[in-house]
């Protein structure tokens, strides 16, 4: 007959100073439950291991979580306090399993700058203050502050946006996606846009052109072969049922040897002689930097990545782009031009499915206050991150390094490499850098990836030739202390794999 003597009631585990712990931060109610559940599976587990065939209705031990009482290596004697502090530990891990947020902040040391599936750009310090300024406050959103009456949330951001590009007026969405399809749906519903076959591009997570613009009520026009679009195939098809001409960056891929496509000025050119707008997909959104040598470095670092101020100063009727890519914001579909299309677009019923809350604003305008300051290129981290050099990473990654080789033993070399913006900009770009490589003694470069997965805060490096390395360009700088930390705790919590 199992011994259930050995486990606690539930009012001695939750006078524990750990549970109590656990209880003010998770609340009494889910507290109580988790205590119940690892009780419950415990005495399953012990009526199991003791040879007795469980009650009809039981299930099988650890059922629920998938993790299985292991009696402690095997002590043929168990006391009362052991099973508690076992009880402590396994309640904190079901909670942190089944409560606790999925959404959580990492390290980011893959040396990809703008990662879509790590959350794209990190806010700069300014623009996440502005965020809890507005979260955590009433806010004039829609509230005419002039004459006291409800107003309009697209009017925010509006006046940075327009003083920044020198468009006549702007409108912000949730994301690009939203602001094509707005755009597409506002001013071409039921008429022709003409695009090249060569821009007729997937953006990640399966965003087509052709589809957006089917879903629009817009018809494709295509012109023009994958790899050669003229002036003259645009100027062939336009006429009375044309609404736009389309133009759309192929930020995250490119297409090399054997090309042709119009300049911007003939585009705008042919728009403006037969009057039918021009509008541009810019995607990634790059505002550059004003003055040298910060701008002229970042230029450089891009190599060519077109400006939205560029576009505007050209005469593109219409221009949209991201937030969240190399303009270092948040996610966000932003639309610049002239003022009487932004108006048609700021009209359509669709314009609410698609605006942004109170935090893109904030945020935006927080981000773009430090663009209209001149901090940008510090302030805002992917701007920062990209314009570092490889000495300057390097650096740091000494400093990193020789803690790790004095506090564990794990093999670490410094090697040349290579980061990527990602995100979707500026494909096949490769910036220097320098690596952090790591290896364990008999440990795989996959089980070394997997444990600093498995960190509080997680830590994403990549493999490279069978080795882990990580990026410092991607991690931000008041975060290497953290990193060595978490390196070293990993080690001194479950060894370096020898």
């Amino acid at each position: 007959m199992p011994d259930f003597r050995i486990i606690p009631s539930i009012e001695q585990l939750r006078q524990r100073d750990t549970v109590r712990a656990l209880e003010h931060h998770y609340g009494r109610e889910a507290i109580v439950q988790a205590l119940r559940e690892e009780v419950d599976e415990l005495r399953k587990a012990l009526t199991s291991a003791r040879g007795q065939e469980p009650r009809a209705g039981d299930q099988e031990p650890g059922a629920g979580d998938g993790v299985q009482w292991t009696f402690f290596g095997g002590q043929a004697e168990v006391d009362k306090e052991a099973v508690s502090a076992a009880i402590e530990q396994r309640i904190a891990d079901r909670l942190q399993r089944t409560i606790s947020p999925s959404l959580r902040p990492l390290i980011n040391a893959t040396g990809v700058v703008v990662h879509t599936n790590l959350g794209r750009a990190p806010l700069a310090p300014m623009a996440a203050r502005r965020v809890l300024e507005i979260a955590t406050a009433y806010s004039n959103l829609e509230y005419d502050l002039a004459e006291g009456r409800r107003g309009a949330r697209d009017v925010h951001a509006e006046r940075l946006l327009c003083r920044l590009t020198g468009a006549e007026a702007a409108v912000v969405v949730n994301n690009n996606a939203a602001a094509t399809l707005l755009i597409l749906a506002a001013l071409a519903a039921g008429r022709d846009v003409v695009v090249s076959r060569g821009e007729l591009v997937e953006i990640g997570g399966g965003f087509r052109v052709p589809e957006i613009m089917a879903q629009s009520g817009a018809l494709l026009r295509e012109v023009g072969t994958t790899n050669k679009t003229r002036l003259g195939d645009y100027a062939t098809v336009i006429d009375d049922r044309t609404a736009l001409i389309l133009r759309v960056h192929r930020s995250n891929f490119r297409i090399e040897g054997f090309t042709e496509q119009p300049a911007l000025d003939e585009l705008v050119a042919l728009s403006r002689d037969r009057s039918v707008p021009l509008v541009e997909d810019l995607g990634s959104g790059y505002l550059g930097l004003a003055g040298e040598p910060a701008g002229a470095t970042l230029d450089q670092a891009l190599q060519g990545e077109p400006k939205v101020q560029a576009s505007v100063q050209c005469g593109v009727d219409l221009i949209c782009f991201s937030g969240d890519k190399l303009l270092g914001g948040p996610q966000a579909g932003i639309i610049v031009g002239r003022a009487a299309l932004v108006g048609r677009v700021r009209a359509h019923p669709l314009m609410r499915a698609v605006r942004a809350d109170k935090m893109a604003y904030a945020a935006l305008e927080g981000t773009l206050a430090e663009y209209a300051a001149g901090r940008a290129e510090t302030s805002v981290p992917v701007l920062s991150m990209i314009s570092l050099s490889p000495e300057a990473i390097g650096h740091r990654a000494v400093a990193v390094a020789d803690r790790l080789r004095s506090e564990t033993s794990l093999r670490v070399e410094i090697i040349e490499g290579f980061s990527t913006v990602g995100g979707g900009a500026a494909p096949g770009l490769e910036l220097p850098t320098r690596l952090l490589a790591l290896s364990a003694t008999g440990e795989s470069a996959g089980r070394l990836d997997a444990r600093l997965r498995a960190l509080r805060p997680p830590v994403i490096g990549r493999i490279e030739h069978d080795r882990l390395v990580l990026d410092l360009r991607t991690v931000l700088p008041d975060q290497d202390e953290l990193l060595a930390e978490l390196l070293a705790g990993m080690e001194r919590a479950g060894g370096s794999g020898q």
